[in-house]
């Protein structure tokens, strides 16, 4: 089992800057890639971006490009998601998600991952 606590969530104005942590324990973490999703009021969960298990890699949704940056220090067991230049459409509660290593599957799809934290909400006012 990988268990997984976000935190670093909170209120912040349109154009505004976040850190979101996520840390982990329980398994050997850099044998996970980790993932970040969101989801807003009445929406899908959806997919943020990923970073691979020694950090070499990463994933982005083409809707954070360029404004969001997915960091790990495997050290300190945790991933980051530092969130810059923040919009309204960004609100939604935010899930940490983690994964073997060895997995093939599609890394946008939420059923794909195996371990989720309980979320920490983000809501950008405008």
């Amino acid at each position: 089992q990988v268990q997984l606590v976000e935190s670093g969530g909170g209120l912040v104005q349109a154009g505004g800057s976040l850190r979101l942590s996520c840390a982990a324990s329980g398994r050997t973490f850099s044998n996970y890639a980790m993932g970040w999703f969101r989801q807003a009021p009445g929406k899908e969960r959806e997919f943020v971006v990923a970073i691979t298990r020694s950090g070499d890699s990463t994933y982005y949704a083409d809707s954070v490009k360029g404004r969001f940056t997915i960091s790990r220090d495997n050290t300190k067991n945790t991933v980051y998601l530092q969130m810059n230049s923040l919009k309204a459409e960004d609100t939604a509660v935010y899930y940490c998600a983690a994964r073997y290593y060895t997995s093939t599957s599609v890394l946008t799809l939420a059923a794909n991952w195996r371990y989720w934290g309980q979320g920490t909400q983000v809501t950008v006012s405008s």
